[in-house]
């Protein structure tokens, strides 16, 4: 528990992580315009912590080579059904402003929940998740 805690263990790293594979964020800006209010020198810090860690890589963007887009790795994607038991377990015992239904579907159809978010990274498909839940599975 205190390895993975120390890798990926804060708040903000959690975040970031979380709006990789939910929200489809993956530019600097996306994810400081996410909501929560994230200093930049704190997700700039979160940033290269998740890297160093081998959680993301970066990738040059291919529209503006001074910009990167920031890629869960194999390890990072991983942490998908970790992330999807904690959004779950938060949306029950708390109110979290997670649409009701979308979380009590969720929970009903975990493997299909996982299986679309490798797929979305695998295939790079940039579609949010949740918009996308329930069509098609």
């Amino acid at each position: 528990m205190s390895v993975s805690l120390d890798m990926f263990g804060d708040r903000w790293s959690l975040l970031i992580v979380r709006d990789m594979m939910v929200r489809a964020n993956k530019t600097f800006k996306e994810f400081l315009s996410s909501g929560e209010g994230i200093a930049t020198n704190v997700l700039a810090d979160r940033l290269r912590r998740l890297e160093d860690s081998g959680i993301l890589m970066t990738e040059p963007d291919l529209e503006d080579g001074r910009r990167v887009h920031y890629r869960l790795t194999e390890k990072g994607i991983d942490l998908a059904p970790v992330l999807l038991e904690m959004l779950l377990w938060g949306a029950k015992h708390e109110d979290t402003g997670a649409p009701c239904a979308v979380m009590v579907e969720m929970a009903k159809n975990r493997e299909w929940v996982l299986a679309e978010t490798r797929r979305r990274w695998a295939e790079r498909d940039p579609t949010p998740i949740l918009p996308k839940f329930g069509a098609g599975k």
